[in-house]
């Protein structure tokens, strides 16, 4: 399959950095490109086109001036770690190749995309690259869309729930037309504001797919003899599950699917270290002329979480931030002053908050349910946390603490929202509980529930941060003192998803909503029940994203207005009309403390080696949105000679 291209992968292992060759742009005025010397082996022998014919017509020129940054030189590898096999998925998140883009100040801009057309939030024109290519070769055009729209997401067999619910505005699918090669529109009925927003996630919806390389895998295109030959040699019980397993966008695990990521996997199957070459196809130049990634190689190792913060200290990373916390700065800082090789940046981070506690209002148990639902419990438990306690004990003050809100940097961001329900008053929790019916206690002074049953409640972690079992053994006091004892149980991260998400849970814990950054175009749909994985409402969020055929309709005024009010901001006219729907969500969130936030903002730590440049050095630590690093723009760091 494809045997040109895993030749290139194999010897890529080989190729080491080498002096630049310029060459000229046929027909095309302009700087000349540069071909890297990672690739010129391959482009001697004949394996690989010259750079010329290599780069999109019209690449993406980046201005490392406008941006503060140094030109940099090719090559070298970039040593990083992740903690479980499935996580060079990272590469796809940090990479951020991306048809539409978020800037450092979290502007939309064309990135894989020429250019796109927004007419009314109903119809979006996306104009491609003339003559961009796949990591193969291959040419990605509107054909590549149109496979994965016809053929992917509207075949039955590869997709049983249909297109993805992003595509959904009032309940109706887009029009989807493929005029050129080079042009795709979507286009609907009502407006759809948060398309292009989705278009730039960290997780991106992959509306395209390289088409030349999985109709091998799909019956309509395929020979039937080779396929069930393919399919037999797989170990899978069909052709649909045979292209599933290889169309793994995301993933990233298939080092033969062809990708426009700045580098591509050349690591077959599961390994401790994985190998990630430059894509000798990707699109983005510097204005010298040369092809980004500036970096030839990155290898990520796979090792246990207890590590990351010791391999760091030891000089083993070039760059890492994943698997570190607030806690591993002390050690980190020793070993940057014991060993002069890397530099540890504090970034700030983008969560809405570092820890935050998540009653569930959708648990199996009629009577933890009642008593969770009504808001005075729920005041009282953020009231009689002593948040500065926290802070002084576990962030050094350098935290700061409230109620989950967005963060000062989003324009929605309202002092009186961080404030709500947050401050140290055990006295007013007491009134709060007592009003609330829960005024029998035992002889240790804890409350009991309306059945006689002790107030005691489950706290679930994921058991992955140990600031997070500080912060709850501090918590366990301060709810002691109002009657409610509370009992932490660390587990699994999947196993504590899925126990929440089936109604098992009683409250558990995790950071605060992934986007503490929200700006004018950023859909409040994480504010409102339509994902499971807001911890406080998930049979609401599973109503939702199956289209009520699981889950439970929400049954709470508050909640019901949020839907009601995503709705007028999907529906609005202008950035004023949204900006009125944001505060007024916002609002509700406040008052009814739907997710119990402790702290925000606490520093994350940065290993940067001495040898690599262009990262920044104040910059803010965010999934989404930012793509952790990929905001930031990997493909523009660069190692000091060229030598990582």
């Amino acid at each position: 399959m494809f045997k040109a291209t895993q030749k290139l992968l194999t010897r890529a292992s080989a190729v080491l950095a080498a002096s630049f060759l310029l060459l000229p742009l046929p027909g095309h005025a302009g700087p000349s490109f540069v071909e890297s010397g990672f690739w010129k082996p391959e482009v001697d022998a004949g394996n690989l086109p010259p750079i010329s014919e290599r780069l999109p017509h019209t690449p993406l020129v980046v201005d490392l001036a406008a941006k503060g940054r140094q030109f940099g030189v090719q090559g070298g590898t970039l040593n990083t770690m992740v903690t479980r096999s499935k996580d060079i998925r990272q590469m796809v998140v940090y990479g951020y190749a991306r048809l539409v883009g978020y800037s450092e100040d979290y502007q939309l801009q064309p990135d894989i995309l020429l250019g796109y057309e927004n007419e009314g939030n109903k119809r979006y024109t996306l104009r491609l690259r003339p003559g961009h290519r796949w990591s193969n070769g291959d040419p990605f055009t509107s054909a590549d869309f149109e496979y994965w729209w016809k053929d992917i997401a509207n075949n039955p067999l590869l997709s049983p729930a249909g297109p993805p619910d992003f595509l959904f505005a009032e309940g109706k699918l887009p029009q989807v037309s493929f005029p050129d090669e080079t042009t795709v529109i979507f286009e609907w009925q009502v407006p759809h504001p948060q398309f292009l927003q989705n278009l730039a996630q960290a997780r991106p919806p992959f509306i395209y797919r390289p088409s030349a390389y999985l109709k091998q895998f799909h019956a309509d295109y395929a020979d039937a003899d080779t396929l069930a030959e393919e399919v037999d040699y797989a170990r899978v019980k069909s052709w649909a599950a045979l292209h599933n397993k290889y169309d793994n966008m995301y993933k990233f695990d298939n080092h033969e699917l062809p990708t426009l990521q700045p580098w591509m996997n050349a690591t077959a199957g599961k390994r401790i270290r994985h190998q990630f070459v430059r894509n000798p196809y990707y699109h983005r130049v510097d204005s010298r002329g040369v092809q980004l990634p500036y970096i030839d190689t990155v290898e990520m190792e796979i090792v246990a979480g207890g590590l990351v913060a010791a391999k760091s200290n030891a000089g083993q990373a070039d760059l890492q931030a994943r698997g570190l916390g607030f806690r591993d700065i002390p050690i980190l800082r020793k070993g940057e002053n014991d060993g002069d090789t890397y530099k540890t940046y504090l970034w700030g981070t983008g969560a809405a908050s570092q820890i935050a506690i998540y009653p569930n209002l959708n648990t199996a148990d009629p009577v933890w349910r009642d008593t969770l639902r009504d808001v005075r419990v729920r005041r009282a438990l953020s009231l009689a946390i002593n948040r500065a306690a926290i802070n002084r004990a576990l962030y050094f003050k350098l935290a700061k603490p409230g109620a989950m809100s967005v963060l000062e940097r989003s324009p929605f961001f309202r002092p009186e929202f961080r404030e709500a329900w947050a401050s140290f008053d055990p006295e007013q929790a007491n009134e709060l509980l007592d009003q609330a019916g829960l005024t029998e206690k035992d002889g240790y002074g804890i409350r009991h529930l309306p059945d006689g049953r002790r107030m005691e409640l489950v706290v679930e972690t994921a058991g992955e941060r140990q600031e997070v079992e500080n912060a709850l053994q501090i918590i366990t006091d301060d709810w002691n003192d109002i009657g409610v004892k509370l009992i932490m149980r660390p587990l699994d991260r999947d196993i504590l998803r899925n126990r929440v998400f089936s109604g098992t849970t009683m409250a558990s814990v995790w950071y605060g909503w992934d986007n503490g950054l929200p700006q004018k175009h950023t859909s409040p749909a994480f504010l409102a029940p339509t994902d499971q994985v807001f911890l406080a409402w998930p049979k609401w969020g599973q109503y939702y994203q199956t289209g009520g055929a699981a889950g439970e309709a929400p049954d709470m005024e508050p909640a019901q207005r949020l839907m009601e009010l995503l709705h007028e901001w999907e529906l609005a006219a202008n950035d004023a009309e949204r900006a009125e729907i944001w505060h007024q969500m916002l609002s509700i969130h406040a008052d009814q403390v739907y997710g119990i936030g402790i702290v925000a903002a606490a520093p994350q730590p940065v290993v940067v080696s001495n040898r690599l440049h262009n990262v920044p050095e104040q910059a803010i630590w965010a999934w989404e949105p930012g793509a952790h690093f990929g905001v930031y723009r990997p493909d523009e760091f660069y190692f000091q000679d060229g030598e990582g």
